[in-house]
């Protein structure tokens, strides 16, 4: 039986190098590249680095990183050090966009699903698409029988596309929207025929808002950098 979900944090940062950033000869910008990765892999347990553009026109690139939650003071500690691997590269660095919450077990389902993504997993999958999502008030106002009764259409239809993967984060009191929705795939247009698929269902009347949207191209660490050298 799957095992429940552990409570952890995933911070999703979008950048765009600076004009200072373009002005340093290409040995620099190289330099430069590994002393941030190292910096970024002292700080946290889990970095990955994404390439944005140009499939999106404001980030060059997104930086997901990930701790486990077991104490009280350990979100303080992952911004901390997070932020002291990042702030002396901030005359480079200009952040665009922020997303962040908590894994906890879901409310709709018992066990955790075989199609959950695994923050820690050595292995991704080629693309990552990210967003934010708020619920309406009426969604909240209902009983929870009837959420379950949508929620259970929306499980339904996701299991069709196994090859699909789903991180979803609770943002509540934390950030501006309710939850980070997160989904990994192999194939980007599977994945549009699945969201497609969804804007049918009776639970999207409940919708508030879902973005702005973010996909991103996933290579390792060195080689996402390497583009921009």
């Amino acid at each position: 039986m799957p095992e429940e979900t552990p409570r952890t944090l995933s911070h999703f940062g979008f950048y765009a190098w600076k004009e200072a950033y373009w002005a340093l000869a290409p040995g620099a910008r190289a330099d430069l590249h590994r002393e941030w990765l190292r910096a970024l892999r002292a700080s946290v347990p889990m970095v990955n680095l994404y390439q944005v553009s140009p499939a999106e026109s404001g980030s060059d690139m997104l930086l997901w990183t990930a701790a486990p939650i077991v104490a009280s003071y350990d979100t303080a500690a992952f911004f901390d050090k997070l932020a002291r691997a990042i702030n002396p590269y901030r005359a480079y660095l200009n952040p665009v966009d922020v997303l962040w919450g908590y894994t906890r077990p879901s409310q709709y389902t018992k066990t955790r699903s075989t199609q959950e993504i695994d923050p820690f997993s050595t292995e991704r999958k080629p693309y990552l698409v990210a967003y934010p999502f708020v619920k309406t008030t009426s969604w909240y106002m209902m009983s929870r029988e009837a959420r379950q009764g949508m929620m259970n259409e929306h499980i339904r239809i996701g299991k069709q596309y196994e090859d699909i993967t789903q991180l979803l984060l609770y943002s509540f009191g934390v950030q501006n929207q309710e939850f980070v929705v997160v989904y990994e795939m192999d194939d980007l247009t599977r994945f549009s025929d699945l969201v497609n698929e969804l804007r049918s269902t009776e639970g999207r009347r409940y919708t508030e808002r879902d973005t702005p949207l973010h996909m991103a191209i996933y290579h390792s660490a060195e080689e996402t950098l390497a583009l921009w050298e």
